[in-house]
């Protein structure tokens, strides 16, 4: 008879803990620690593999260096109208708005650092390269403050 108990207790036990899991709250639980673990994952990647490389952000004066170097290549990603009222020499125009549509104009092979007034918008652009697979950094500060160091721009801001 005794058997007979510790049978029915090991039944008792495992129904339990399927039980458990049945329940909904239970359910909603594991479902968000999984969800938080997903995001959590998601969101320190930064793209993957490619956007390793490089930090999600540099200073204007590390722009600067990367920039004399020549190995990187410059993005900017403001409008038309405060291009054409001044910009960084030797960099390459497509306004954030157009950048998904226009992804296949960048290098899949070479760094990206992308640049705008006042370092905002340049990180939204480079979160879209990354989530692309390019590798990408953004230049915080902006043009304005690159503009203030007195590093080369074409124009003048009015």
């Amino acid at each position: 008879m005794s058997k007979k108990k510790n049978k029915n207790v090991r039944t008792n036990n495992s129904s339990g803990i399927a039980a458990f899991l049945r329940k909904p709250a239970v359910q909603i639980g594991i479902l968000a620690v999984v969800a938080l673990i997903v995001y959590l994952i998601a969101a320190g990647g930064g793209g993957g593999a490619a956007a390793s490389s490089m930090p999600r952000e540099v200073s204007v004066d590390q722009a600067y260096e990367m920039y004399q170097q020549g190995d990187v290549f410059v993005l900017d990603v403001r409008e038309q109208e405060e291009w054409d009222e001044y910009h960084a020499s030797n960099t390459t125009l497509i306004p954030l708005g157009e950048l998904p549509n226009r992804l296949s104009e960048l290098p899949k092979d070479q760094e990206i650092l992308v640049v705008c007034r006042s370092g905002n918008r340049s990180q939204e652009g480079r979160d879209i390269l990354l989530n692309a697979g390019f590798k990408a950094t953004s230049m915080a500060g902006g043009l304005k403050t690159w503009y203030s160091k007195g590093y080369p721009v074409e124009g003048a801001p009015k």
